[in-house]
């Protein structure tokens, strides 16, 4: 036999529950250690996502409050045509 042969077969097969315990085992060194950076990039996508939702409020009341204040220069607007211009004769 050749030194592959002889070290594949003396190394032992892993049962099903070894194997799902290695695979569990990398999968919490992996959280381990990449924690801190995940955390991060969670916290910079929240802090984006909650910038541009409050953006999109912001610009949404500023453009309510300028539609108010139009439909209140249009009703002025429209009283003073209604009354007419405002002269020493007819004040």
């Amino acid at each position: 036999m050749s030194k592959e042969g002889a070290e594949g077969a003396a190394k032992p097969r892993l049962t099903e529950a070894e194997e799902q315990l290695l695979r569990h085992r990398k999968n919490l060194d992996f959280w381990k250690k990449n924690a801190a950076q995940i955390r991060t990039r969670n916290l910079l996508t929240g802090l984006s996502i909650g910038a541009f939702v409050v953006g999109i409020f912001s610009y949404t009341i500023l453009s309510v409050k300028q539609e108010r204040i139009v439909e209140e220069l249009d009703e002025e607007a429209r009283i003073h045509i209604i009354r007419g211009p405002r002269t020493g004769a007819n004040s």
